[in-house]
């Protein structure tokens, strides 16, 4: 299964931003981990360092291994348009990020967990794949039974208004994906061109 298990705040201060929490202790110790902290000398990183640590943040934060990520990546080539773009939108458009997204989970491990359990369903089907990939008109609810749990529902906080690219009924527990969200809209701090050229070296 596609999920970091270490502390998350050392991966937070690896890239020096809440990658996988709220960043909390950021304000407390933000400097890279490592024994000699902020005293030990760092060389300025070069044109493969950046890149590589563009993909591993991107990898990071939506919870995706090299081998998926690579297979998401090739998608991208394929599709019309901008890669880095495209790249995005295919991220953003996996199940366990739009649970995340819709507000039905707090974080986008919890929105894994809700999929791989089997609370979610897509157009009324129960799909237990969290990198299931989602189309424009897709419907994504909470399952019938799974309404009545308030341990699951008691977290649900309601979709953020700045994600147009979604819609979401509070008293029918269910959410549409309206389309492939514009990268502008995309709060995620990720250059994605470094990525895309990391791939074509």
């Amino acid at each position: 299964m596609a999920r970091y298990r270490g502390p998350k705040t050392r991966i937070s201060r690896i890239f020096g931003e809440p990658i996988l929490g709220n960043g909390k202790y950021l304000t407390k110790n933000s400097n890279p981990p490592g024994q000699h902290g902020a005293t030990k000398k760092r060389k300025q990183p070069g044109e493969y360092a950046l890149q590589l640590r563009e993909k591993q943040k991107a990898k990071y934060t939506y919870g995706v291994l090299e081998r998926q990520f690579r297979k998401t990546f090739e998608e991208a080539v394929r599709r019309k348009g901008v890669t880095g773009e495209n790249l995005i939108k295919l991220l953003e458009a996996r199940l366990d990020n739009t649970v995340y997204r819709l507000g039905i989970a707090p974080s986008r491990p919890a929105a894994r967990q809700l999929v791989t359990h089997k609370h979610i369903t897509v157009n009324g089907e129960v799909v237990n794949v969290p990198s299931f990939q989602l189309r424009p008109g897709d419907t994504i609810g909470i399952k019938e039974s799974t309404q009545g749990n308030t341990g699951i529902t008691s977290h649900i906080r309601g979709k953020n208004a700045k994600f147009n690219w979604l819609d979401y009924s509070e008293a029918e527990f269910k959410g549409t994906f309206i389309a492939y969200p514009e990268r502008e809209s995309v709060p995620e701090n990720i250059k994605e061109q470094l990525i895309v050229e990391l791939y074509s070296k």
